[in-house]
């Protein structure tokens, strides 16, 4: 039975290589083996130091319920891996490798790492993290131990298992904001390799799986989240080239992929965001969304975007976007086929048919974006009521100040510019 799932394992990610492979990626020097215990006697080991109540002992770890994708070729998602300075590269290493907890999968976005629009040269932005975990609690459990001071007051009193309880619910993101390390300020989020994966595929709440549409620094790399970010990726330019023209340039197409993200999401009807975060993040980074994006666009049936052209064309008859269709993400095709329910003949009558009038419907990208508004606006609302919990009443106030601060600066510099 267990040979039996191992060669379905890996048949799933040949598969999956074949029709997402791009270019080849050298892998990382594995690690060296831990060194042995050392049995020698110590004086200060004779008796285990008393914990308090705020300095739990760490939970032990528990064994792997499920089997892990080991690895995958080397010529595959070679476009995820994106330049940084050095210095920077250094500083983001340093930070991941001050944690004692097990990182499985970790990455840097925002401002902080890749150059945005309305930020002066001298501003040092708060660097963003987010970190996959195999087991939340004891994650969180080694966490606090080794880093009390990140987690509230009333956070530590209830311990790691709290903490986890928080976190699973959607979107299932635990963030310590406001961190003093390395010498800047950081924010990190804390979540399962499930369910960024899960994210990733389905597009369950689009909150993890929409950050990741835009550039990130990975910074430890997992087999199974790249073969799932590289079907994200190929998800975002499906339903991109539904809700685009027959022609449009890469700037348009890159906008419009960054966008997902923040459609429908309850902080851009706040004082604590730039209306303009798009256009801000697009303005800079068109290098690293080309490395991001050209080879699975290009790989696309039915789209022309030569290697030294901004033009794109696209075949937009109803069969040609019905291929595209019928890939998008589990639960954002759901909500695009509930809402034809009522107008299409069943699926089960006539599948190609139903799939090309449906593709060929002149408000299929009003409706798509539609449901993307749903499933952001959702996530983002729950995330946002559970950083009062994760903050803490004290940085919680001072995170928001820092964001209307920035939200005014932005503000009062369209005004000035207009």
């Amino acid at each position: 039975m267990l040979s039996s799932a191992a060669r379905t394992h890996r048949s799933l990610a040949v598969s999956a290589t074949r029709s997402l492979a791009t270019e080849s990626v050298s892998h990382a020097h594995p690690l060296p083996p831990p060194p042995p215990p050392s049995h020698a006697k110590h004086p200060s080991a004779a008796k285990p130091a008393s914990r308090a109540r705020l300095n739990p002992q760490p939970r032990p770890a528990r064994p792997l319920r499920h089997p892990t994708l080991a690895h995958l070729p080397p010529t595959f998602g070679r476009n995820q891996i994106l330049p940084v300075a050095d210095s920077t590269r250094a500083l983001l290493e340093n930070i991941v490798a001050q944690f004692n907890a097990p990182i499985r999968y970790a990455f840097a976005y925002g401002s902080g790492v890749f150059e945005q629009d309305g930020y002066k040269k001298e501003e040092k932005p708060m660097l963003d993290f987010m970190f996959a975990v195999t087991h939340a609690a004891h994650w969180h459990s080694i966490n606090m131990n080794q880093f009390p001071g990140h987690y509230p007051l009333h956070a530590r009193v209830l311990g790691s298992g709290f903490v986890s309880r928080v976190e699973e619910i959607s979107p299932g993101v635990w963030f310590n904001t406001l961190v003093p390390m390395e010498g800047v300020t950081i924010k990190y989020g804390v979540t399962t390799v499930d369910n960024l994966c899960s994210d990733l595929l389905n597009w369950r709440t689009l909150y993890l799986a929409g950050r990741m549409h835009k550039p990130i620094r990975i910074i430890k790399d997992d087999a199974r989240v790249r073969l799932t970010q590289q079907v994200n990726l190929t998800s975002a330019v499906r339903t991109a080239l539904l809700t685009l023209p027959e022609t449009f340039t890469q700037r348009e197409l890159f906008a419009r992929i960054a966008g997902f993200s923040y459609a429908g999401d309850v902080r851009m009807a706040l004082p604590g965001e730039n209306r303009d975060k798009v256009q801000n993040i697009v303005n800079h980074q068109g290098d690293q969304f080309r490395e991001l994006y050209h080879r699975l666009v290009v790989a696309l049936p039915g789209v022309h975007w030569p290697s030294h052209m901004e033009s794109i064309h696209q075949d937009t008859s109803p069969h040609a976007r019905a291929a595209h269709l019928r890939k998008l993400p589990a639960d954002l095709l759901k909500g695009v086929t509930e809402h034809y329910a009522s107008e299409l003949h069943p699926k089960e009558a006539d599948e190609a048919v139903y799939w090309t009038r449906l593709a060929g419907n002149e408000k299929l990208p009003e409706v798509i974006d539609h449901e993307i508004r749903k499933l952001v606006r959702y996530s983002s609302a729950v995330q946002t009521a559970k950083g009062l919990v994760s903050a803490g009443l004290t940085k919680g106030l001072r995170y928001s100040k820092e964001k209307v601060g920035k939200w005014w600066q932005s503000r009062s510099a369209g005004s000035g510019s207009s």
